[in-house]
């Protein structure tokens, strides 16, 4: 039987506007609770989510070979035992490892000039007897004698501090309750710095605790006033100074100071709305990377004791990103992003000289950069990249003879063949004729005849970007036949800031007819055709999702909708919620704007469900989830229920043990992602 959520109308009022809702019920005064103690919620609702899992099993029961047989083929293309490349501290070096048997990292280390390994935290043995388990942060001491670590073991992101010597694994001090996670040590290692969430979970509040103390005395260093903003704390490259960095989406502010026993904060800059900018310190100088007259981000500098006087040392440049960056003794190292691609150069701090590093010859790539080894007099670095058929390598690249050497490729047990697949980037005119980038995926004998399913995913929101990188998961899908598409639509910044300012406010349904368009586009160049297109996005892509289904549903087989934001109105008319006030330079501000009310109502996937025939849909949820609340996809599909006219598949499946993230784990992860492909491939009659 089809599971149907009783009908509560409710009349809501904004704006002299008035409308029914008639699922709203099923939201809890005490919603935030829920994340701490899932027995609180709502037994009525709680046996309707069951009721959908139920019949999302049943209908799914045809896909249950399959599932095992896709679950397989990913892990098999995963090197279940591995080990990062290590990292050289002053005494140890450290590194990652993970093994066949387990579900959870292991942090090793092994003190220079030795060859004794030790295992200084266990993520399957910390894990052991919990239903969920994910680590925010875990930091060592300078002095490499102290970890302290974050847990959430229920998936809201309430991160539990402690602190724990390594030497015989004793756990020192209280637990530090309800924080975002994040832990940074003082250099001196007589103090940890945390941010504390507030009652509607939000981080404004930086603590120092010092060890061996109870955490009743914990010194509130800031304290964020403004409801829109968060803060969090951080060291600077040269260790010097620690920085207190206050933002939301558009705005920041920074904090520093150079004494964690007397504390002296000194303020770097004062916000001033739009303007962001984070800063690190090196060689004498403070370095800021800042938007402010710079659309799309420069690097400035200026003299520790002279703030005030800043120069332009990175220049801005007319549609190229310029992202951020990381010290040599005597280089620096940057990024930048134009075309939804990646570039990375390296600046000589005394010449000037400047070059970008380029070692492998495909065009659409991911590359990366990171530092070998804390002591930053050298000049070599690790430079890794990556594409959608290349699986990632590592270089040790010289920045000075520009020598490479390969140390780590990413390997595929099973096999891989990059010759076997083609990437291809389109471009593809929108309906005001803005040039949408889409990077393509496919088996090199998938022809290009119309007749193939493709999946087109997207996001689009916050300005993120999404990299073309390589994911062994998906050649589950693209070795069936499936081409796999990615949609760079305005809200993201893949083309610099005013790809994300047409995107977003009263341009965010620009994200929707970018996407649209390039359904259309690819069908026209004969990609696919008319109702062979699975949609695939989560979160904020879920918003995107649940937008298109109702403007353009005819062009697609299914829509597959993780954690989707698809109760956009309710949610930002409701300034308690966690991240509602952070995004109101995203989405708007309905309840004090009525400009922006109406635009949000216009577009809102759950205003805007329609008695019409939508094609198939799988919507996943988790009951832990803090940033969508789970009665946002509860109340969507209960809607589409009541009004869409068709007999196609609606499957909602909401985790009873998980966050927004979704299940913890190795296995678990592999398995929601095979649940989501044995969806796309059931309605595509690929059993």
């Amino acid at each position: 039987m089809i599971p149907r959520l009783r009908k509560q109308p409710e009349k809501k009022n904004c704006h002299q506007v008035e409308w029914i809702d008639n699922y709203s019920w099923i939201k809890q005064k005490d919603c935030l609770e829920i994340l701490r103690d899932s027995k609180k919620l709502n037994p009525e609702v709680k046996k309707y989510l069951e009721a959908e899992n139920s019949f999302t099993k049943k209908n799914m029961k045809d896909t249950e070979v399959l599932q095992k047989k896709l679950f397989n083929e990913i892990k098999g293309r995963i090197k279940l035992t591995d080990e990062s490349l290590p990292f050289k501290d002053e005494k140890y070096y450290y590194w990652t490892k993970v093994t066949k048997e387990g579900n959870y990292s292991k942090k090793l280390r092994k003190k220079i000039g030795t060859n004794k390994t030790e295992i200084f935290w266990d993520g399957d043995l910390e894990a052991k007897g919990k239903k969920f388990f994910n680590t925010g942060d875990l930091s060592v001491s300078n002095n490499d004698e102290f970890l302290a670590y974050s847990i959430d073991d229920k998936g809201s992101e309430y991160f539990t501090i402690l602190i724990r010597r390594i030497s015989d694994n004793k756990i020192l001090d209280e637990e530090i309750k309800e924080t975002s996670g994040s832990i940074t040590w003082s250099y001196d290692d007589k103090f940890i710095f945390y941010s504390k969430l507030d009652k509607l979970h939000r981080p404004r509040q930086i603590f120092r605790h010092e060890l061996g103390t109870s955490v009743e005395q914990d010194q509130l260093v800031f304290e964020e006033e403004d409801d829109r903003f968060t803060c969090g704390i951080s060291t600077s490259s040269d260790e010097k100074f620690y920085f207190i960095v206050t933002s939301e989406h558009t705005t920041s502010e920074v904090y520093f100071f150079n004494n964690a026993e007397k504390i002296n904060l000194e303020l770097f800059k004062k916000r001033k709305d739009g303007i962001e900018y984070t800063i690190d310190s090196w060689n004498g100088y403070f370095w800021i990377h800042t938007n402010d007259n710079a659309k799309d981000f420069k690097i400035a500098r200026c003299k520790h004791e002279d703030i005030k006087n800043i120069s332009d040392y990175i220049h801005p440049k007319d549609g190229v990103l310029v992202g951020g960056f990381t010290f040599l003794r005597d280089w620096m190292v940057r990024s930048e992003r134009s075309d939804a691609l990646e570039k990375i150069f390296v600046k000589n701090l005394k010449s000037n000289f400047e070059e970008e590093i380029k070692i492998i010859d495909e065009l659409v790539v991911s590359p990366g950069v990171s530092i070998l080894q804390k002591d930053r007099n050298t000049n070599i670095i690790r430079v890794s990249f990556d594409s959608p058929k290349t699986p990632g390598r590592t270089y040790e690249y010289n920045v000075v003879s520009k020598q490479k050497k390969l140390v780590k490729e990413v390997e595929v047990p099973s096999g891989h063949n990059r010759d076997d697949y083609i990437v291809e980037r389109l471009n593809c005119n929108s309906h005001d004729g803005k040039q949408i980038p889409i990077t393509i995926t496919r088996h090199k004998q998938t022809k290009i005849d119309g007749k193939a399913n493709l999946l087109l995913y997207g996001y689009s929101s916050y300005g993120s970007t999404m990299a073309p990188s390589f994911s062994s998961t998906r050649l589950s899908l693209i070795d069936r036949n499936i081409i796999w598409a990615t949609a760079h639509c305005r809200g993201s910044t893949d083309r610099g800031m005013n790809w994300w300012e047409e995107g977003k406010m009263m341009n965010k349904k620009n994200t929707f007819k970018d996407y649209i368009s390039c359904a259309n586009f690819l069908i026209e160049k004969g990609y696919t055709k008319k109702n062979k297109i699975i949609g695939f996005g989560g979160s904020a892509g879920g918003l995107l999702i649940g937008a298109v289904l109702n403007e353009a549903p005819d062009l697609f087989l299914g829509m597959i909708m993780s954690v989707p934001f698809v109760d956009c109105l309710t949610t930002n008319l409701d300034h308690s919620l966690p991240l509602t006030a952070g995004e109101f330079n995203e989405f708007g501000n309905a309840k004090e704007n009525k400009d922006h009310f109406e635009y949000i109502k216009s577009y809102s996937p759950y205003e805007n469900i329609k008695e019409i025939n939508y094609p198939n849909i799988l919507v996943t949820t988790s009951l832990s989830d803090n940033r969508v609340l789970f009665d946002e996809p509860t109340k969507y599909v209960a809607k589409l229920r009541e009004l869409k006219k068709d007999d196609k598949l609606l499957l909602f499946k909401c985790e009873m043990d998980a966050g927004h993230g979704g299940r913890s784990g190795r296995d678990a992860a592999i398995e929601e992602i095979a649940f989501d492909y044995a969806f796309a491939l059931k309605i595509s009659n690929k059993l």
